[in-house]
C-alpha cells in the first residue's frame, strides 16, 4: 500500500488550509468542513484564544457542563460544576450529595500540599564525596534559585525541602536532587520546572568547580530536571458518617444495616482484587476528573497520581474503605492529587472561571477538598448500585436520551419511550425494537 506523502510545515498552515488538506485524506469524511466549522466560537475573539490554548486547532471539542447541587462539605453547601459526557456520573454525585447533606454531609481535610520535583543526573565518582559536597553547599543551591523562588515564598510557598538521593542500586551511577515545592493557590508545574532547571545549572558548574579545585574524582552528566506528577505529600482525606438506621431508606430489600454490611464488603473486594479496584477507582476519579476539567486543571495528572498511589504498597488497591463498627457506617477516601486556582487555564478559560466562581472562588486547598468530596460521593452510588439494583438499571436510564439521539426519535417519540421504560430494563436493542413498533402504529 502507497502511503501518501509527509506533510511538512502543517503548523503554518491556516486554520483552513489545515481543514482542507484534512478532507483531502479523508475522502470518505462527509461535511467534514461543515462539521468542524459549526463549532467554533461565534465571538472571533474567543476563538481566537480557544486556538492558542492548543496547537494546530481547527475546532472546538465541546463536552457538557452540568451542575451537581447540595454538597455539604465540612459544613458549608456547595454547588459543584462537573465537565463529562457521561450523565449519569453528574445524576450520581448530586444523588449522594443530597443524602449525605442530610446525613452530616463530607468531611475533609487537605494533610499536606507538598509537591516534587526532580534533577536527575549521573555521577561517576565516590558517592561520600559527592554527599559532602552538597550538604556542604545546599543553602548556596538555594540561593541561586532565589531570583525564581523569590515572588512564590511571598506568597507563602517556595521549596520546602532539597535532598540528594542515592539510586545506584537501581541504576549504575544515577542521583537524584529531590526537591519538595509548596505553590501556594497554583498548580505550579512551569515554576517548579523553571527552578528544577535553574538548579540543575547551578549543581553541574558547582560540582565541575569542586572537581578541579578539591581534586575530587568524578564526572556529573544531567540527565533531565522535569516535576513528579506522584505528589504523595499532597494528600486529602474525605469521610462520610452516619448510624445504619440512616441507611434504611436506600434499598427496598435491604435495612440500614444489612446495606452497610453488603456495602463494606463490596469496597473490601476491591481493596484485595486489582481487576475490581481499577473500575472501582475509576469511578472516584468520575467525580473528581469531572471537577477538575470544569475548573481549567489536568485531569491526566490527577488521575497518575490516583493510579500510583493505589498501588504505593506493591499492589494494586482501592483508593476508598468502608467500615461498620458499633451501629455507625463510615466511607472514607485517601487520595494524593495537585490542583491549582490560579495560573494557566484557570484564569483563561472563561469557563474555568465560571467554574470557580460558582464555587466562591476558592483556594487550592478549599478546591481539592470539594474535588475528593465529587469523587467520594460518586464512589458511594457507584457502589450503591452494584448492591442494590445494579448498575445497568440506573446507568443505561441515563443513557437512553442518547440512544434516542442515535436513532433520530421525534420528540413526541421520546415522551412516550421514556414513559414505557420507565420500570423496564434499558438496552439499545429494546429501545430500537418499541421505537419501531411505535412507528408501524403511526403508519
Amino acid at each position: 500500500m502507497k502511503l501518501p506523502p509527509i506533510v511538512k510545515g502543517f503548523s503554518k498552515l491556516s486554520r483552513s488550509e489545515k481543514i482542507q488538506w484534512l478532507a483531502d485524506q479523508n475522502k470518505e469524511a462527509e461535511d467534514l468542513a461543515r462539521v468542524l466549522n459549526s463549532h467554533l466560537h461565534p465571538d472571533p475573539l474567543l476563538q481566537g484564544m480557544y486556538e492558542e490554548f492548543s496547537e494546530n486547532t481547527i475546532s472546538n471539542y465541546f463536552l457538557p457542563y452540568g451542575l451537581a447541587p447540595n454538597f455539604l462539605v465540612n459544613g458549608h453547601l456547595y454547588t459543584v460544576p462537573m465537565v463529562i459526557e457521561e450523565s449519569s456520573v453528574v445524576a450520581a454525585a448530586a444523588s449522594a450529595a443530597r443524602f449525605w447533606a442530610m446525613n452530616g454531609g463530607f468531611h475533609v481535610k487537605v494533610v499536606d500540599r507538598l509537591k516534587v520535583g526532580q534533577v536527575h543526573f549521573r555521577w561517576t565518582g565516590d558517592g561520600a564525596s559527592l554527599y559532602n559536597l552538597f550538604e556542604r553547599n545546599r543553602e548556596n543551591l538555594l540561593k541561586s534559585v532565589s531570583f525564581l523562588t523569590e515572588r512564590m515564598e511571598k506568597r507563602g510557598g517556595g521549596i520546602r525541602e532539597l535532598r540528594l538521593l542515592d539510586k545506584t542500586d537501581r541504576i549504575p551511577s544515577f542521583f537524584q536532587l529531590f526537591v519538595n515545592f509548596h505553590t501556594a493557590d497554583a498548580m505550579g508545574a512551569n515554576f517548579i520546572n523553571s527552578v528544577l532547571e535553574e538548579l540543575a545549572k547551578a549543581w553541574k558548574d558547582l560540582v565541575t568547580r569542586e572537581t578541579r579545585s578539591a581534586g575530587i574524582k568524578g564526572e556529573l552528566t544531567i540527565i533531565m530536571s522535569i516535576l513528579s506528577n506522584y505528589t504523595p505529600e499532597s494528600l486529602v482525606e474525605c469521610y462520610v458518617e452516619a448510624p445504619v438506621k440512616a441507611l434504611d431508606r436506600l434499598d427496598d430489600n435491604l435495612n440500614g444495616s444489612a446495606f452497610a454490611e453488603k456495602f463494606a464488603l463490596a469496597v473490601n473486594i476491591a481493596q484485595k482484587d486489582a481487576y475490581r479496584a481499577v473500575t472501582h477507582n475509576k469511578g472516584i476519579l468520575n467525580g473528581m476528573d469531572a471537577v477538575v476539567i470544569a475548573t481549567g486543571n489536568d485531569f491526566r495528572a490527577v488521575e497518575a497520581c490516583a493510579h500510583a498511589y493505589a498501588s504505593h504498597e506493591g499492589s494494586y488497591t482501592s483508593l476508598s474503605a468502608a467500615s461498620v463498627r458499633k451501629g455507625m457506617f463510615r466511607f472514607t477516601l485517601k487520595v494524593p492529587f495537585a490542583v491549582g486556582t490560579v495560573g494557566g487555564l484557570t484564569e483563561l478559560h472563561p469557563l474555568a472561571k465560571i467554574s470557580l466562581g460558582i464555587l466562591g472562588n476558592p483556594g487550592a486547598s478549599l478546591l481539592m477538598e470539594i474535588i475528593a468530596a465529587a469523587g467520594l460521593a460518586n464512589n458511594f452510588s457507584a457502589v450503591r448500585s452494584l448492591i442494590t439494583k445494579g448498575i445497568q438499571q440506573g446507568h443505561m436510564k441515563m443513557h437512553l436520551s442518547n440512544i434516542l439521539q442515535r436513532l433520530g426519535a421525534t420528540e413526541p417519540e421520546k415522551d412516550e419511550v421514556k414513559r414505557y421504560f420507565g420500570d423496564k430494563t434499558v438496552s439499545h436493542s429494546a429501545v430500537e425494537n418499541y421505537l419501531n413498533i411505535l412507528r408501524n402504529q403511526s403508519r
